[in-house]
C-alpha cells in the first residue's frame, strides 16, 4: 500500500515537462531566454549528427549548465518511409541492431560533449517506436530501455505516476496551438493529478511552430501557479517517480 499519495513535491497537484525536439535555432534564441525569465527548465532532444557534431553541440553544453536537460533523439532521426518519397533509410528497412546503433551513438556523443550531465532521457523520432514492417515489425522500446531510464513518445493522455510506461511516455504535440489551448491541457492534467508532457519544435520560427506570445503566456501561467503545478525536465520527474514507486513498493 502506498504511504505517499503522490510523487509531486510540496503541495503540487500535477507535473509538467516542456520538451523541445530537433535542436532548432529558435529554441536557443527564444525558448531558452523565455524559460530563464520564468525560472523554468526544459528538456531539449537533439540529433548530434554530421562530421561537426561536437561543434554543433557546443551551445547546448551551456544550456545544460543552466539546468536544462539535453536528451537523445538519435543521431540521424530515422522515421517511417511514409514520411519520404523513397523506402531507403526508413524504419521499415531497419533492424533492432540498426536502431540500437543510432541510440547508443547519440547517447555517447551527448555524454562526450556534455560530461557534466550524468544521464538523459530519449525521444522517439517522429514519435515512432518500431522497426521493420508487416511480419517483421518490432517495437524498439526494449532497446531504448537498455540505454535510458525513460523515453518520450506521443499519446492522448497525461501520464499517471502509478501506471505510466516510463520508456514510452505520452506527450501532447502543441504546434500551432494557442496559449488557451495549451493551458487547458495543463489544467486538465491538474484535475487528474497527472504528469503532462508538452512537445514543441519551433518557437515563432521554423517548422511546427508555436507563436512566441503563446509560449510566453504558458510560461507565465506555470510561473503564477508553481505552488500547485511542478514544472521540471523529463529526467527529473522520471527519477522522482522511480524513487517514489520503490519507496511505496509499486
Amino acid at each position: 500500500m502506498s504511504t505517499s499519495p503522490s510523487p509531486w513535491p510540496d503541495a503540487c497537484e500535477a507535473a509538467v515537462s516542456l520538451t523541445f525536439d530537433d535542436g532548432m535555432p529558435s529554441q536557443l534564441d527564444r525558448a531558452i531566454p523565455i524559460l530563464g525569465e520564468h525560472d523554468q527548465k526544459g528538456t531539449f532532444y537533439i540529433n548530434p549528427r554530421g562530421d561537426n557534431w561536437q561543434e554543433n553541440l557546443e551551445p547546448w553544453r551551456t544550456v545544460a549548465q543552466a539546468g536544462h536537460e539535453i536528451g537523445n533523439h538519435t543521431v540521424n532521426h530515422p522515421c517511417s518511409s511514409a514520411f519520404k518519397d523513397t523506402r531507403d533509410g526508413g524504419l521499415e528497412q531497419m533492424t533492432l541492431a540498426d536502431i540500437e546503433i543510432e541510440i547508443a551513438e547519440g547517447k555517447r556523443r551527448i555524454a562526450e560533449a556534455i560530461p557534466d550531465q550524468t544521464a538523459c532521457t530519449f525521444c522517439y523520432p517522429c514519435y515512432q517506436a518500431h522497426v521493420g514492417e508487416g511480419p517483421t515489425r518490432q517495437s524498439y522500446v526494449p532497446v531504448v530501455a537498455g540505454h535510458h531510464t525513460a523515453a518520450r513518445g506521443k499519446g492522448d493522455y497525461a501520464n499517471h505516476p502509478v501506471t505510466a510506461d516510463l520508456h514510452h511516455l505520452y506527450s501532447f504535440p502543441v504546434e500551432r496551438f494557442a496559449a488557451s489551448e495549451i493551458i487547458g491541457l495543463v489544467e486538465e492534467a491538474v484535475t487528474q493529478k497527472r504528469w503532462i508532457i508538452l512537445t514543441f519544435h519551433g518557437i515563432h520560427a521554423g517548422h511546427l511552430s508555436v507563436a512566441e506570445v503563446d509560449f510566453v503566456a504558458l510560461c507565465q501561467h506555470l510561473g503564477r501557479n508553481k505552488n500547485r503545478i511542478w514544472t521540471a525536465p523529463v529526467i527529473t520527474i522520471s527519477n522522482r517517480i522511480i524513487s517514489w514507486r520503490k519507496e511505496n513498493s509499486m
